[in-house]
């Protein structure tokens, strides 16, 4: 990779980086100042739309679109919600920018309440995150002290309030209208789309959700410009009109059997392989990797053999997984079973679907009780096809599931028995030398101790 001057975490390792004075020394704050003395509301939301600058929270939508749909003349309020819940397995970037360098994001989210001209910001915290708690409070004290919040904010017209809300540790918050429904006080159930957030959110009024990444690249992308932005990356791919291109810098997140676990700042495009060997410091205890997470536990699964796949928005999808996602890649070496990858996240999204949509309720749910069938040593190869059906099934199929939690919970099934079949069918053998290939349904005295379905929707 061509050399790097990491931008996003320039500020993390500094002493008292969390605090305005720190910020201040290193330019903080200096792009606001100018906009407000220099720019209207449209012209950021152009820049963000020419930079080409795609959600960093897992969809990867373009930002300044999503602006764009806000209503023109309305008389307001408009709302923004910043995403800081961050609940997808493997990603913890957001919890270091906003530990470390709160006002980085803090300055994100005054400008980009600016160009979409809201009133009042709100930041839905993540419940786990007490020192990221802790510290945007004080940053955002300091703000006020310093007139960057507030009314008519260094003397414009320009006003804004920012206040914290903090989640119940549920998955389903990190969802926009699941966090709106969440953030009103009612139980986080995502809404049915339209109306989309953009003309109907938060109170019914027009609402932005953007991600703590995303807001942190709105400081750049105004201090440093559009073309800046657009260097690095990769770009859009001229055959394919939906491919908006993969710009930016972005942060890496790599957890499990590597040696060193951490965030990291690359540009968009970084192959898997340099993330592990590179940043990380390769796989724990000399050994290889069996298969990567790419991009947080929803996206799927890479081979061992896949690991020069460019972790951009499209690189994965070319590999059979769902998306970039978070960015956060958990490596599973050589020696750890994939029937244990299957149970851990087949338990985790039962757990943590919201019960409205039937197929993602029983979807899941039926889904962890095969799979815990088959560790537990009473598996059919059967039930490979049968967690393949539910994996298609339980994904998003117009008209079946409000919001991408079933997709989520669909494709580490879907890759896990597409890629590593062998090993799951040589399992099943040994686990249950003499009832594998049975395809009768098993007895009903077979459930006992496996997870039962819930008995009522949550």
């Amino acid at each position: 990779m061509a050399e790097f001057e990491p931008v996003l975490l320039a500020n993390v390792g500094k002493e008292n980086s969390h605090t305005l004075a720190a910020y201040e020394a290193a330019g903080g704050y200096r792009a606001l100042r100018q906009v407000l003395r220099e720019k209207a509301p449209g012209d950021i939301l152009n820049l963000v739309r020419a930079s080409n600058l795609r959600g960093r929270g897992g969809a990867g939508f373009p930002t300044g679109l999503k602006w764009s749909f806000l209503p023109e003349g309305h008389p307001g309020p408009i709302y923004l919600c910043v995403n800081a819940d961050e609940s997808e397995p493997g990603t913890f970037c957001n919890r270091v920018l906003m530990e470390n360098d709160p006002h980085q994001v803090l300055e994100g989210t005054i400008l980009s309440s600016y160009a979409t001209r809201a009133s009042v910001a709100y930041i839905y915290l993540r419940y786990e995150y007490p020192k990221s708690l802790r510290r945007l409070e004080r940053a955002i004290a300091e703000c006020r002290e310093a007139g960057y919040l507030g009314r008519n904010i260094l003397g414009s017209t320009f006003s804004l309030e920012i206040t914290i809300h903090r989640g119940a540790a549920a998955y389903i918050c990190g969802e926009e209208t699941g966090l709106i429904e969440s953030l009103e006080g009612r139980r986080a159930w995502p809404r049915i789309k339209p109306p989309f957030p953009a003309v109907e959110g938060l109170f019914r009024k027009p609402t932005v959700v953007n991600n703590v990444e995303t807001l942190a690249c709105v400081t750049h992308i105004v201090a440093r410009g559009a073309d800046w932005f657009k260097s690095m990356g990769t770009p859009a791919d001229p055959h394919n009109p939906r491919d908006p291109g993969s710009y930016g810098p972005k942060l890496y997140q790599a957890s499990g059997h590597v040696n060193r676990p951490g965030v990291y700042e690359a540009p968009l495009g970084l192959p898997c392989r340099e993330l592990i060997d590179g940043f990380a410091g390769g796989v724990w205890k000399g050994r290889k990797a069996k298969a990567v997470v790419p991009g947080g536990l929803s996206t799927g699964l890479l081979r061992g053999d896949e690991l020069d796949t460019k972790l951009d928005f499209d690189g994965p999808i070319r590999a059979g997984c769902l998306g970039l996602g978070t960015a956060g890649a958990i490596v599973l070496d050589e020696n750890y079973p994939i029937i244990d990858f299957l149970h851990n996240s087949c338990r985790f999204f039962a757990h943590e679907s919201c019960g409205q949509c039937t197929p993602c309720r029983e979807g899941t749910q039926w889904a962890l009780e095969l799979v815990s069938r088959i560790k537990a040593g009473r598996g059919r190869l059967r039930d490979l096809e049968l967690l393949a059906e539910i994996g298609e099934t339980i994904g998003i199929i117009p008209g079946t599931t409000i919001c991408g939690l079933a997709d989520g919970a669909a494709w580490p099934i879907k890759t896990a028995i597409k890629k590593f079949r062998d090993e799951l069918e040589d399992m099943i053998k040994r686990t249950n030398p003499t009832g594998y290939g049975q395809v009768e349904p098993p007895p009903a005295d077979s459930r006992v101790g496996l997870p039962r379905a819930r008995a009522v929707v949550r």
